[in-house]
């Protein structure tokens, strides 16, 4: 689950699949379409179990298709090429070229208005009119940025929302006035980047994942004025944490998960790890966390299970680079539940970790404790010859 701005996410790692965009905008996906019922299972455990539920739609390929070992390419979006994704714990995203989006999966997260789940790509109609940049899938509620830096959320209610369940598209009055560049949707608390590069927050405040010093529920989105002086230009919601990147290249994280330790930080904390790093992206998954730098390094830090900080073990780790990358200049990086995605500027996508259920799309079902290259297969490539601006543009996991 990737941080978003206005920029254009061509791969998506979710809790247990990927999404993918090709050079011609196509849609694949690859993974499972089973999810956790209860919090007892443990990683990696049997998902073919009493305790897990089939979400038919999740993968995007209709009914009953509930595994893919490669990435397969999901139905056309009524002839739409695709733009940017994002994947969720049960239900995905996309923007098409005319600025609508599509959404599929488990039902009450994909705004069309009803409580039914999606098998294949359904246009969300509550758009007409509006061109979406950005999307964020989260666990349980999704978010939007339209054109006019407007911000649009729909879902299950409560606190990720501020309202009751909104099974349609909703804008946030209460941000009317500024305009939002980046959105990031997690279980129950959602992150925003204004123009100016001040961070919002809103949602449950938990382990202090809001980070305003304290752990209360946030109906309305509210400044983090911990950034007061810095300008943010990148943003991740995770699991019971928040990251976000400073202009000047520098990692900052509150929650859990990130200091070396098992302190809340209720406020927002450089990473000292990552001190002398240009940071330029960050991707925070279910319990690790990725970072891409200015010169297409990729590091990780977290939990090791399965492999899926790509360090060649399953040892917790504090920042780390990954080595088996170096040679390699990566562009995007998205982590997910269980495992870890990069792409590089040639269009190669490579992948991480957890391997059950064909979720690294090698075609087995094999963890990987190092980066592998996903063989024979590529998404958009990176143009040979970019302007000053495109050179320096990826700020964000996932692009």
């Amino acid at each position: 689950m990737q941080a978003e701005a206005n920029l254009r996410a061509t791969l998506a790692a979710g809790t247990q699949h990927s999404i993918f965009i090709d050079g011609e905008g196509r849609l694949f996906s690859s993974g499972n379409g089973l999810y956790l019922e209860t919090d007892e299972i443990e990683v990696g455990e049997d998902l073919e179990s009493e305790e897990a539920l089939a979400v038919n739609g999740l993968l995007g390929h209709g009914e009953g298709v509930t595994r893919l070992n490669t990435p397969t390419r999901l139905p056309s979006m009524g002839g739409e090429r695709a733009v940017s994704v994002s994947a969720g714990a049960v239900h995905s995203l996309a923007i098409a070229a005319d600025g609508s989006v599509w959404s599929w999966g488990c039902a009450c997260r994909l705004g069309h208005g009803d409580d039914e789940n999606q098998l294949q790509p359904k246009k969300i109609e509550a758009f007409t009119g509006q061109r979406v940049v950005t999307v964020s899938a989260g666990s349980n509620h999704s978010l939007a940025i339209t054109v006019d830096g407007a911000v649009w959320t729909w879902g299950l209610g409560g606190c990720p929302l501020g309202t009751s369940n909104n099974l349609l598209p909703k804008k946030i009055e209460s941000m009317t006035g500024r305009r939002v560049v980046a959105v990031s949707a997690d279980l129950m608390h959602s992150l925003a980047i204004t123009t100016d590069g001040g961070v919002w927050s809103w949602g449950e405040g938990r382990s202090g994942v809001l980070g305003h010093g304290d752990r209360e529920d946030q109906l309305l989105p509210k400044k983090i004025e911990a950034f007061e002086g810095e300008r943010v230009t990148a943003v991740s919601a995770q699991n019971n944490r928040s990251v976000a990147v400073t202009a000047d290249g520098a990692v900052w994280s509150w929650g859990l998960l990130g200091h070396g330790d098992e302190q809340r930080q209720l406020l927002p904390k450089k990473i000292e790890g990552l001190a002398g790093q240009h940071v330029v992206a960050v991707s925070a998954g279910a319990f690790h966390n990725l970072a891409l730098t200015a010169d297409g390094a990729v590091w990780s830090w977290g939990w090791g299970d399965h492999g899926w900080l790509g360090h060649g073990d399953d040892k917790n780790q504090p920042p780390k680079k990954v080595q088996a990358l170096a040679g390699q200049r990566v562009v995007a990086v998205s982590a997910g539940g269980d495992h870890s995605l990069a792409r590089t500027a040639d269009g190669a996508v490579w992948s991480w970790g957890y391997g059950g259920h064909g979720l690294l799309g090698h075609g087995d079902e094999q963890n990987q404790l190092l980066p592998k290259k996903i063989e024979g297969w590529v998404v958009r490539p990176t143009p040979k010859k970019r302007t000053r601006a495109s050179a320096a543009s990826p700020k964000t996991a996932g692009v």
